[in-house]
């Protein structure tokens, strides 16, 4: 009798999310491939089943190409960079000031520091891609400014309307974005080590890079592995910071499959075909996150 009202229990508080789960997010997708299927116009009452024409045409298409890889080189960039950056300002700020009363501690200034790392992570998408387009402007922008105010007149790139350099300037920002966050997530990490551990490799002679890279990065590796995940999806949207900064220019070379896959249905009106895009993003995405975790996997250490 009381399992049976345990579990009657359980199911009324589950219901309502499931149900709301079901019909905002799970039928969707399952509707995607369906009108991946057809030549839906988005407004149109009539859909005509079109077979796999879409992913023919998307095979295809060269603009999508380009975007697919620059969703892998930012697949490969956007990880690594942060997590490394991410990894050395955490352990910097949690473990790298040297043994002080006998605890290991952080650089002086260390909660100055979480603060100004963090605040660009709360900051709104929108407000991020509109400060850095302004402040890349290349007539009165800051950065071309800074380079003006230290005699560099001739050093005055277009850093969003050059193709060798807008998808770097991008990546730059997504870097900067995001760094808050990791930085939380691997001192959360750090903070959960055992402090004896750490102060016992400093008494036995070990230096903070032999710290680092031998104590702290094996005993937070499945923070890495988080983070890893959370990156590489990161890394194949970067919708709104692409759609603010650049429009996909120039000459698409900073165009992204979301971004992409948004002009075709909102601005061309072909739903069938966005949704094509959509279902191979879904498949890359899951395919790339299943390996990730496999290929990060280890045995996990117990402290």
């Amino acid at each position: 009798m009381r399992k049976t009202h345990q579990r009657r229990v359980i199911i009324g508080f589950l219901a309502a999310p499931v149900l709301l789960y079901t019909v905002f997010v799970a039928s969707p997708y399952v509707q995607a491939f369906y009108i991946a299927l057809t030549d839906w116009r988005g407004l149109s009452a009539e859909i005509g089943l079109i077979g796999l024409g879409n992913f023919t045409e998307l095979f295809g298409d060269p603009v999508f190409w380009q975007a697919l890889r620059n969703n892998l080189l930012l697949l490969v960039t956007l990880p690594i960079v942060t997590i490394g950056v991410g990894l050395f300002l955490a352990f910097m700020l949690n473990a790298a000031g040297g043994p002080r009363s006998g605890e290991i501690r952080g650089v002086r200034g260390a909660k100055f520091y979480r603060v100004v790392y963090f605040f660009p992570y709360v900051l709104s998408i929108a407000i991020i891609g509109v400060l850095w387009k302004n402040i890349y402007n290349p007539i009165n922008g800051l950065l071309n400014g800074a380079l003006r105010a230290v005699g560099l007149e001739e050093v005055q790139p277009s850093w969003l309307g050059d193709e060798r350099l807008a998808f770097w300037a991008v990546l730059a920002v997504l870097v900067w974005n995001g760094i808050g966050f990791y930085v939380v997530l691997f001192t959360a990490g750090i903070k959960a080590i055992p402090a004896s551990l750490l102060e016992a490799a400093v008494l036995d002679g070990a230096s903070r890079t032999q710290v680092f890279f031998r104590i702290t990065i094996p005993l937070i590796w499945e923070n890495i592995r988080t983070a890893a995940v959370y990156l590489g999806i990161a890394a194949l949207d970067a919708f709104a910071v692409v759609q603010i900064m650049t429009g996909g220019g120039p000459n698409d070379s900073t165009q992204v499959g979301s971004f992409y896959l948004y002009q075709n249905a909102f601005s061309y009106g072909r739903f069938g075909y966005a949704s094509a895009m959509g279902v191979v993003l879904f498949v890359v995405t899951l395919a790339l996150s299943a390996f990730t975790l496999r290929a990060t996997r280890k045995e996990r250490i117990e402290f």
